[in-house]
């Protein structure tokens, strides 16, 4: 009967497989992708066995492509861009270019066409985020500047990679010559700008207000079906009337979204299904290797592999040390992204649909993704050290990063140092409440330890950065962060690590306040609430003050 349910037994094995062999990896020390690709090269046509349906595992990838897309613009940060813009813009730009022209280099020395080869380089030119914020997060340098520098710049890569797959469809298809193409090109844009522009004016309002009248229904089964609605519709309704792709329609579905005051509570329940269809993909992209690529291009393989490795790293330590960072950032950025993921994949997909790249050439991609993934721990674990203690460089812009930990008691942690946090912080010191602030801005952590005061750089949802600012014998955590998606995060590890601390936080709305109560917060003071309660208490004292 089993025969006959081919979406099933495709799903059903290939996620079996990829918890199995996600899991091994994990303990291996290295990406559960590896595990995920391998689960998929197992069920895949290559490989003896059961062979998983390739037309189910296309459609299943496809959905993969929106919520993957659906999830990077929901988390997309034009702060975290600006942030580092003088490094990560022209970094990004210089480092692609090159990466990209390494790549056609190997294209055309194994005689395939000129737009093959230029897109097979554009694919090794794009880091995964899914890897490089696994490196960061493992070796504790995520918030550091050198972490802040290596987000921004994949920022900058995943912006390029949106606009890749606009472009290339179009170029592809271009049959008439540059007149023709840069007609159907200048279409293609005008199609996209009235998209975006669709998306900006009437999306802006249409969704968040949407989301607040599902979200009063109570319901959470249907505001985590209407995240699901929203993604899908606003993706395939753009590639139906405007022909842009997928992936573009959920990128920007993603992007309203977080405009949304609920953005918190639909990145949170969006989560798991994302989660489990990205799974999906990358086991529908393992099943497109052919193992055999190693016994028959070894030497491409190999070379392939150095220009992502070897190549792309140097061309972003040397950019990086041209802006004038320190050697110690340049290694943990070009480590950062010495490897390709998702992107990757994506763009070898749509080489294979559009005919451009053969076979052979996705294999070669696919192939050197798995191997610079499993190199890259190696690299994070070298550049970590040089970071950690400048294998005895002496360099002038000293790093925040040493362990520290508070020795006190009875204290006072505080999250964040931005305009509330500091205004807290001054407060606190005056009434001399031993406090220690834990930010993720290594600035700040380097002034703050300058002054005499104590501080933990790092993120406070991460159980390590807690217990070093000493949660366990605190009696209060004031979280002053503005995002409350993060706050209700590090909330929520905060009530499970010591459910007896005292948590005070800020919320924008009441939509916060049930939010970040549910999670354990003992106190949400929202701005506009107790700004109304001060100007009434005011108005009612001051007649009794002037008399």
């Amino acid at each position: 009967m089993l025969h006959h349910a081919p979406l099933l037994m495709t799903m059903a094995v290939g996620l079996v497989l990829a918890f199995i062999l996600g899991f091994g990896a994990q303990k291996l020390r290295l990406s559960p992708i590896v595990g995920y690709l391998a689960a998929g090269l197992m069920i895949g046509e290559s490989t003896p066995g059961w062979v998983g349906d390739t037309d189910v595992a296309y459609e299943l990838s496809e959905i993969g492509v929106i919520l993957l897309m659906f999830g990077v613009g929901l988390h997309f940060s034009i702060k975290d861009l600006l942030a580092v813009k003088k490094v990560a813009l022209p970094g990004a730009i210089l480092q692609m270019t090159v990466a990209t022209a390494l790549g056609t280099g190997v294209g055309l020395w194994l005689d395939w066409s000129l737009g093959a080869a230029l897109l097979f380089g554009l694919a090794l030119s794009v880091a995964s985020t899914v890897v490089m914020l696994r490196g960061l997060e493992d070796k504790q340098l995520l918030d550091t500047r050198a972490g802040h520098i290596a987000v921004g710049w994949l920022i900058v890569e995943d912006l390029a990679m949106v606009i890749a797959l606009v472009v290339i469809p179009v170029l592809a298809a271009g049959d008439g010559g540059p007149g023709a193409i840069a007609g159907e090109l200048a279409w293609t844009i005008v199609r996209v700008g009235i998209f975006v522009a669709l998306m900006l004016v009437v999306g802006k309002r249409v969704i968040p207000w949407a989301l607040a009248k599902v979200a009063d229904t109570g319901s959470r089964e249907l505001f985590t079906l209407s995240i699901l609605a929203i993604a899908m519709g606003v993706a395939v309704g753009a590639a139906y009337l405007f022909e842009v792709s997928f992936a573009l329609g959920a990128f920007f579905a993603g992007m309203i979204m977080r405009e949304s005051d609920l953005s918190h509570r639909a990145a949170e329940d969006s989560l798991p299904l994302r989660d489990t269809f990205s799974v999906l993909f990358f086991v529908s992209v393992g099943m497109l290797v052919d193992w055999r690529v190693v016994i028959e291009a070894p030497l491409a393989l190999l070379v392939t592999t150095l220009v992502i490795v070897v190549g792309k790293s140097a061309v972003a330590f040397a950019l990086v040390r041209a802006l004038r960072y320190s050697r110690r950032m340049s290694l943990v950025v070009a480590a950062a992204l010495a490897q390709i993921g998702e992107f990757s994949f994506i763009l070898v997909t749509l080489g294979g649909d559009l005919e451009i790249l053969s076979q052979n050439a996705q294999d070669l991609v696919l192939g050197a993704a798995i191997l610079s993934i499993i190199i890259n721990p190696i690299l994070f674990a070298w550049a970590s050290r040089w970071y950690r203690d400048g294998a005895g460089e002496a360099e002038s812009d000293e790093t925040a990063d040493a362990v520290v930990t508070y020795e006190g008691a009875e204290h006072v942690i505080l999250v964040g140092f931005g305009r509330v946090g500091t205004r807290a912080a001054m407060h606190l010191w005056q009434a001399d409440v031993p406090t220690v602030v834990i930010d993720d801005d290594e600035n700040k952590v380097k002034a703050l330890r300058e002054d005499g005061r104590e501080a933990i750089l790092g993120s406070a949802v991460r159980s390590k950065v807690l217990r070093a600012a000493g949660l366990d014998v605190a009696t209060t955590v004031v979280i002053a962060i503005p995002d409350p998606l993060n706050a209700g995060a590090i909330t929520a590890k905060i009530k499970r690590m010591a459910p007896a601390v005292r948590v005070i936080t800020r919320g924008h709305n009441d939509t916060d306040v049930a939010y970040l109560t549910e999670l354990g917060a003992d106190r949400v003071i929202v701005g506009v609430h107790e700004v109304a309660d001060l100007m009434a208490t005011d108005v009612l004292t001051e007649p009794e003050d002037a008399s």
